[in-house]
């Protein structure tokens, strides 16, 4: 993940996958996020990367693209009821190469 965040960085020059990889590589800076904080701080189609964990207290209200290093079920499930979207890293940099929109959330 590293490797091919770095990759996208250099080949988009895109600083934003850049600083994820070093996120990744530094174990204190993962966070953990629940979907009630993401939904406070986001509005409706709001596309977010979370270098961490996110979990599924709370609920929310409006459709986001997320992506993470971890998500739970509850999370996931509760993210695509509200017609939301869960992406892969490698598919968030093909659709978004220069991390225009892309907000580094937690």
């Amino acid at each position: 993940m590293i490797k091919d965040l770095k990759q996208a960085s250099k080949k988009n020059e895109a600083p934003i996958w850049s600083r994820l990889a070093d996120l990744a590589l530094k174990p204190s800076s993962r966070r953990v996020v629940n979907l009630t904080r993401i939904n406070t701080a986001t509005k409706e189609n709001d596309i977010l990367f979370v270098p961490g964990k996110v979990l599924g207290t709370g609920n929310i209200s409006h459709k986001i693209t997320l992506c993470s290093f971890s998500i739970s079920t509850s999370a996931a499930n509760k993210i695509i009821q509200n017609g939301g979207k869960i992406m892969t890293y490698s598919d968030m940099i093909k659709k978004y190469p220069t991390g225009k929109g892309v907000i580094i959330f937690g």
